[in-house]
């Protein structure tokens, strides 16, 4: 299944009730299957956990362009998994899904009494993590509570980190409703969302609920809703006399009844049961008819500024032509979509297939999409060099990077910069494409990675676009590419890159590489590729050091607004891991299981975070900068301290001075 595009780590509203979810999530998505591997995230239905899994895979996806994410809830696992069976394919069917590097795995609680399934999910759990690849999943109860679970797997499910996700409180719920409202471009009287929040609900899919019941209030009403009305309208409390913001009906009888009070509900279609016994008389026929228009195409995504103009206007309508001329324009817009998606797939999920107004510029983006004249994907925003701590291990290719960016096409061309992974390869390549597009930014820089390229060649071969394929990437400036020990074995994609690389040349034009092992050493490359990356500049790169490590740390904390102890960050440059992501893991767990009651974050804090289990001292204390102030003072040593374990296997004994 797609990873829906409004499911991202930018729109999940952060609070108390889901602060250690949403650190665990992006902990994870930032360091694929180093840390939290499993991460199972609980809770009842409708807190946000569909979001945060598919924002863990979104972000994994801008992290590392070419990894492969699997997003599936266990219902849709199931009946692949039986197709496959059925078929004689389960082996491949396993093998599929070994490969992914991000398993999102939705609702597992319905894997009670699946004893099946949970042997397959078994197998698979072990499988990718004996690869370092990612599994997260949720369900809306822990592991040990699901029936009939293997306690097996609930051990597996166990031994990552088991999070969960509360209601939220008044003040998440307040900004939950703030945040739904800017995305809608309604505008709320003062105190309106606050009485809503007060108003209450334990699940955000109903908050939501009670937003678009707001605004469709709001959108066949000329006088703005006030606190006051906004309770009667949510609650269906209809008073004899109207409250404030809830205007008298016309002509109502003297003895007509109390209208009936109806339960609240969570969606667009229990508006007219609230409103029509209020509103009923006072909404025209041809309003309604626009206001049923609104939620409609509101409800499927699409933007309807047009319609909701009329609703303010006295004039009546042609209230057929307008919702024909509508719904006739989403429809073209819906084949425009179509179209682009045989060339550019990810064009496809652009916003302006959503907004009916601007058709005409759609089709003429369109129609470029077509001609090859958009660019491929472009660098990173967030890889700058500004964001790289340089030091021994990189500052050569740092700085044949700055002179690529200050003068592109005449210095080092092309750059290729070798290295394992973790070394900052990928990084230092968007950094190079970031500052071209701030210094010259009418130039087409384009930024992917070698499987993306290959993925790309194979579409356009599949869709018989090959010549457009080829002028969409001649047409760019720069070209960075990512990981060209992928391109392995894979000859017309070579000898498409061997073609694309003579232009860029001829041209004057920018090409920086990265791979992860040095040229002579890239097996199934052709020799005539390799030969030309070595005309330019070859510059290898080595894992940070202890120090750059260290700052690594310091700023990834600063960056979280975590005060934290001097040793904190000595403590994470020490660790032996290789790469920023790695470094970002650890600094991830350890602000995941800071106390924020607490002023600072202590050594003893961090160490217990990567080092051990909750509640399990896993080291001693250092000196007496770190020795807490609840120790008896006869036992403080600035020499050394030891915990004590009543297990004589586990104690631990380590001379600090």
């Amino acid at each position: 299944m797609d990873l829906h595009p409004r499911f991202q780590f930018d729109g999940f509203v952060v609070g108390a009730s889901n602060r250690l979810a949403a650190a665990a999530a992006r902990a994870v998505a930032e360091a694929i299957g180093t840390v939290y591997n499993p991460l199972f995230l609980y809770g009842p239905s409708g807190l946000g956990k569909t979001h945060l899994l598919q924002a863990i895979g979104h972000e994994a996806l801008r992290q590392r362009p070419g990894a492969r994410v699997l997003y599936v809830t266990l219902e849709e696992f199931v009946d692949q998994y039986h197709v496959a069976v059925a078929a004689g394919q389960s082996d491949a069917f396993r093998s599929s899904a070994q490969e992914v590097d991000v398993f999102l795995l939705d609702d597992v609680q319905f894997l009670a009494d699946q004893r099946a399934m949970q042997a397959e999910l078994l197998r698979l759990s072990e499988a990718l993590q004996s690869v370092n690849h990612q599994l997260v999943l949720t369900s809306d109860r822990p592991p040990g509570e699901i029936r009939d679970l293997d306690a097996r797997l609930i051990t597996r499910l166990s031994g990552g980190l088991l999070v969960d996700l509360a209601p939220p409180d008044i003040e998440t719920r307040l900004a939950i409703l703030r945040r739904k409202t800017d995305e809608r471009g309604a505008a709320m009287a003062s105190g309106v969302l606050e009485a809503v929040a007060e108003i209450g609900s334990a699940n955000v899919r109903e908050l939501i609920g009670l937003v678009n019941r707001l605004i469709a209030y709001q959108a066949v009403n000329d006088a703005p809703l006030t606190p006051d009305g906004a309770r009667v309208l949510l609650t269906g409390e209809v008073p004899g006399a109207p409250g404030p913001g809830v205007a008298a009906p016309s002509a109502a009888p003297a003895a007509a009844p109390e209208p009936e009070r109806q339960p609240p509900a969570d969606d667009f279609s229990s508006f007219y049961n609230v409103v029509s016994q209020s509103l009923a008389r006072q909404i025209e026929a041809w309003r309604e008819r626009i206001s049923e228009a609104v939620m409609r195409w509101q409800g499927q995504g699409y933007r309807t500024q047009r319609l909701e103009a009329l609703l303010a206007q006295d004039a009546v309508p042609d209230v057929d032509a307008v919702i024909a001329g509508f719904e006739a324009d989403v429809a073209a817009l819906r084949t425009l979509a179509e179209m682009v998606t045989q060339f550019d797939s990810a064009a496809a999920g652009s916003t302006r297939f959503k907004d009916p107004d601007r058709l005409e510029e759609t089709r003429a983006w369109v129609a470029r999409v077509h001609d090859g004249a958009t660019p491929p994907s472009a660098p990173s925003g967030a890889l700058t060099f500004a964001a790289l701590v340089v030091g021994a291990a990189n500052e050569a290719a740092v700085g044949a990077a700055r002179e690529v960016a200050a003068e592109p096409g005449r210095r080092h061309n092309p750059l290729v910069l070798v290295g394992p992974v973790g070394v900052g390869k990928t990084h230092l390549l968007h950094a190079v494409g970031n500052a071209l597009v701030e210094m010259r930014p009418e130039s087409i820089v384009a930024c992917v990675s070698a499987q993306a390229f290959f993925e790309e060649l194979v579409a356009a071969i599949h869709g018989e676009r090959v010549d457009w394929w080829r002028r969409r990437y001649r047409g760019a400036d720069v070209l960075l590419l990512d990981d060209v020990q992928l391109l392995a074995g894979k000859e017309r994609t070579q000898e498409e890159l061997f073609n694309l690389f003579n232009a860029f040349r001829e041209s004057g034009k920018q090409l920086v590489l990265t791979t992860e092992r040095r040229l002579a050493e890239l097996e199934g490359i052709a020799p005539r590729l390799t030969s030309r990356f070595a005309q330019g500049l070859v510059v290898e790169m080595r894992h940070a050091d202890r120090e750059m490590r260290t700052e690594m740390a310091r700023r990834m904390l600063a960056a979280q607004n975590v005060g934290a102890d001097p040793g904190v960050v000595e403590y994470i440059g020490s660790r032996p891991v290789e790469g920023a992501r790695a470094v970002a893991g650890l600094v991830n767990r350890v602000v995941a299981s800071f106390d924020p009651t607490h002023e600072t974050l202590s050594v003893m804090q961090a160490r217990r975070a990567v080092e051990g289990e909750t509640g399990r001292v896993s080291a001693v204390l250092a000196a007496a900068s770190v020795v807490p102030e609840w120790l008896d003072p006869a036992l403080r040593s600035r020499e050394k301290v030891v915990w004590d374990w009543p297990d004589i296997g586990d104690r631990l004994i380590e001379d600090l001075s």
